[in-house]
This record gives C-alpha cells, structure tokens and sequence, in this order.
C-alpha cells in the first residue's frame, strides 16, 4: 500500500474514534442499549422472559397464574417498546449526523477535483495550443473548460427533482 493511502486510512479511523470519543454519555448509552437491543442473546433473553411468563400464566408450570389475561405483559412489552424505539431514534440521530457530515466532505472533495481536473484541462489545452496540437472536434470541450458553479447544479437538480414531482400520473405528486 503506498504512503498516501495508508495515512488516509489511518486518518479516517482517527476521525471515527475521534466521534465515538465526543459523543456524550447519553449518546453513548443510547448506542449501547441500541448495539444490544438488536442483538442475538436480546432476542434469546426475551423468547425466555415471555416464554416462561406465558407458561407460567396459562397455569402450566403448575404455578399460581399471576397476570392471567396478560394484561401487565402487554403493558411491559409496549413500555419497552416506546423505550427502545426512543434509544434508536437518538442513535439514528447521531448516524445521520455524522453521515451528513462525510457526506459534505465528499461533495468538498468531489469539487475540489472538479475544480483540479477543469484547470489541468484548461493548461493541457492551452498547452497544445502553444506547440500546435490540434485539440480535435470534440464538441463539449468548451464545456469541459469551463468551471461549475455548484449552486447552479443543485438549483438544476431540484428544478428537475420538482418537475418530476409533478407530472401527471405520478402518484407521488399532484395529478
């Protein structure tokens, strides 16, 4: 692997434990409850907890039956649920932040190319213009000179985006 390469590896796992670092108590329990919670030995813990509640409750264990109508299991299994749904939203959350964030580091970077490769283009151009190489017939290689404005491309793609959601028969859109 060359230098390059394994210095923007080791960069972005610092950057990663650098998160996980910064990430508030809070966050971090959520994060756990939620790796747990959407585990294996999560699923094994409560095919026993209710199993045995079930068993217990329809009187087959020989046990008196102490939530007969499994009134209090219901109760317990949506308490649970709203706790663990809460716990994946704030987990989601943080995800989504952070994917936010590499994600407007890969447009910077993506632009940044753009950028690079328009003004290599532009001298390689300019370049074969001073020693007298014919550039050829290449119709959008004015275009290809040119810079982008990444403002106008965004405001492109929601023209298109907004188009699209109003043609007729779409079912997304207004018919």
């Amino acid at each position: 692997m060359n230098a390059i390469l394994t210095r923007n590896i080791q960069t972005l796992l610092e950057k990663r434990k650098s998160e996980e670092r910064s990430a508030s108590i809070q966050q971090k329990m959520a994060d756990a409850i939620t790796r747990f919670s959407g585990s294996i030995p999560f699923v094994y813990i409560h095919a026993a907890f209710f199993g045995l509640w079930v068993i217990v409750n329809l009187g087959w264990a020989g046990i008196r039956p102490f939530d007969p109508s499994f009134v209090v299991l219901a109760m317990l299994a949506s308490v649970e649920a709203i706790f663990l749904s809460t716990f994946i939203l704030i987990s989601q959350n943080r995800m989504s932040a952070i994917e936010q964030a590499r994600a407007d580091l890969a447009m910077q970077i993506s632009l940044l190319a753009e950028h690079e490769v328009t003004r290599l283009l532009q001298l390689v151009s300019r370049i074969a213009e001073k020693v007298g190489v014919e550039e050829g017939s290449a119709s959008d290689l004015a275009e290809l000179k040119r810079d982008i404005a990444p403002e106008k491309v965004l405001d492109k793609i929601e023209e298109e985006a907004a188009a699209q959601d109003h043609l007729p028969g779409d079912s997304n859109g207004p018919a």
